[in-house]
Parts: structure tokens; sequence; C-alpha cells
């Protein structure tokens, strides 16, 4: 027998989005609930890698109304760290998170909108969509990827650098994960190669999610405001020299290659038909929205990008996607950025369901 229930507003995932999403809406008085597909609090942070930190403090690197603790011996908090602080924000604000629920698709349903979940079914006036990126990694498309012998991995498997001990391992990517997943294998693999599209362009050393954030604000308001476009935080460079990266960089052992021509079966190969061996490949080449669950609302574009205007959809106003990047607000998908594009999604649904 399918379990039926109602609310006034689903949010479909409960990471840092959805928890912020959560937390307006109960400021406001809004009946909701929170499906998570996980098993425990802490979103995509419990999956991360071992030696991954924040970029900022943690008074830089809170959800709203709840200062994230420092972490002692740590001026950035490790993912650990957030997952016990988001699991303690779930908690201190008796936020209705229930889990392991997963969202199989919502559908349109009269004056209403229908969540199908693998638990039963919910009916709600709105629906924040709030599920990420984490969990749709993006593989780009290399000739000969099927003929190489080695391990495929991407960023979304590693874990730490004693896994790679001894072995030939190319990273592929010049962004963040790309940088920092060289960083942590520079000293353990017998030999690193490090791949990037282009140079690697390394922020100034001083440079921090604090600035980050402000930046990417900085560039929507100037767009809003109809003035010339920035550039954001695309506009001075795509790695933050954390400290790791930033040792490993003057220490000589992050030195890039050009992006390859072709995977061979013992490595690859450049169009000068020089090759490097490798054990494993790890493709640091990034995520996609994970939006599977909102196919049945047909709202894809030509170019699969769901229209919004801030966070509303355009073709259904009654859902609000939040946290998948600068165009569901500025800085949306990390802690200290989501905070503002989640009261602003809050409060517009409260409008609607009132």
């Amino acid at each position: 027998m399918t379990v039926h229930r109602s609310t006034d507003v689903v949010v479909v995932g409960g990471g840092q989005a959805g928890l912020a999403a959560g937390y307006h809406l109960r400021r406001l008085g809004v009946d909701f609930v929170v499906l998570d597909a996980q098993a425990e609090p802490g979103g995509a942070w419990q999956h991360t890698w071992d030696s991954l930190h924040l970029f900022s403090p943690a008074a830089y690197s809170s959800l709203p109304g709840r200062l994230m603790p420092v972490q002692p011996g740590q001026e950035c908090p490790d993912a650990a760290h957030v997952v016990a602080y988001l699991r303690d924000y779930e908690k201190r604000y008796e936020l209705d998170v229930r889990r392991p629920v997963r969202v199989l698709g919502v559908h349109r349903d009269g004056e209403l909108l229908r969540v199908d979940t693998d638990s039963g079914i919910w009916r709600a006036r709105a629906v924040i969509s709030a599920t990420g990126t984490w969990w749709r990694p993006f593989l780009p498309a290399v000739p000969g990827r099927g003929v190489f012998g080695g391990q495929h991995l991407h960023t979304a498997e590693y874990r730490r650098p004693r896994d790679f001990a001894g072995r030939r391992v190319i990273v592929v990517g010049g962004g963040n994960s790309g940088a920092q997943i060289a960083a942590d294998l520079a000293y353990d693999t017998e030999l690193l190669t490090w791949v990037t599209t282009r140079p690697p362009r390394f922020l100034a050393d001083d440079i921090d999610g604090r600035a980050l954030f402000d930046v990417a604000t900085a560039r929507r308001r100037a767009l809003d405001a109809g003035r010339a476009d920035t550039g954001g935080v695309a506009s001075l460079g795509d790695i933050v020299a954390v400290p790791p990266v930033r040792e490993a960089r003057d220490r000589g052992l992050l030195k890039a290659s050009p992006m390859f021509t072709r995977l061979v079966p013992g490595g690859v190969e450049w169009s000068d038909g020089t090759r490097a061996e490798a054990d494993a490949i790890i493709w640091c080449t990034g995520f996609r929205p994970a939006l599977s669950h909102l196919a049945p609302l047909g709202l894809r574009g030509r170019r699969g990008r769901i229209a919004t205007s801030g966070t509303a959809v355009v073709d259904e106003p009654r859902l609000h996607l939040l946290g998948y990047g600068d165009w569901t607000g500025p800085a949306s998908a990390t802690l200290i950025g989501v905070g503002r594009p989640a009261r602003d999604a809050a409060r517009k649904v409260a409008e609607l369901v009132r």
C-alpha cells in the first residue's frame, strides 16, 4: 500500500542548501519536510577525500543562524568537522529531515506538486530542489577510454594517497579538486602526471573563500544592475592556493602538462606521439547539477539548463532551485553563500503557500 502524505513545502536534499532552506522556512512558520537520500546527516561532505579542507576559517563558512565552531588546531576546518557541524545544525533547529528517502520524480498534480519517493508519495504546494552536484560526476569523452587497462576514478571516488602508493597516476583537471588531489598524491606515488587543458591559474596566496564570496556577490549585483560583467571569481584564477597546494607548488611538485589526445592500453598519448604510462587516471573534471528527479516536469531548455529568475523556475514558479551555482544565487554552492538565496527562496515560497 502506497503511503500518501501532504505538506506545504517539500525540500529535496538534506545537505547544506536543504538545511539552509529549512532554517528559513521554519522561521517563517511554513509547514515543510526535507527528504534526504543519504543515510546520515552531512550531505556530500561525508563522501569527500580525507585531506579536504575548507577555503576559509570556520566563522566565514557558516550557515544562517549558527556560526561554525572553530576546529582546534585547524585554521580552515576539514570535511569531518563540516559533517559534525551540519549534524548539529539539523538537530539544533529541529529540522524535519526524513532519511534515507530517495526522490524518484516530481510531477504536476493540479494545484499541487506530487513528489514520488521510494517510501511513498508527498503532495505539496511548492518544492525546493537542493540536491547539489556531487551525485552527478562529469567525465569527458576522450578517445581510447575503453582500451586503457588501468583504473579510472572520478574526484567523487578518491579518498587518500596511500591507496596509490608506488603507482603511476595521472590526475586530469586544472581546478581546485585537480590541484588538491595532485598535491595530495605528489609525495607517495611512483610517478605523478598532472594534466590540464590550459596552464594552471593560481589565485593570489592571500585569497580565500571570504574574498571569493565577496567577488561573486559583486558580480551578481553588477549584472542585476545592468552594469558590465566583472568576470567574477573566474577573473582571478582557477585554483585557491590552500596550504597543501601552495607547499607542493613551491616545492616544484605541481608542474602541469597539457591535455593528452587519447588513451592507450598502458596510459595516455599526446598529439606528437609522446606517451606517459599510468596505473590509474583520476578525472577531476567537475560535476553537473543532479536534477533527474525533475525530468517529469519537462523544464530543460535546448542546452539542458532550467531557466530561473533568482531561485524560482520560470516555467514552474512553484519550484525553486537552490545551491547549484551562481545561476541559482551568488556562490550558492558554498556554505557561506547559500544563506541569502535560501532566505529569498523561503520568502517567495511562504508568499505562495499562504
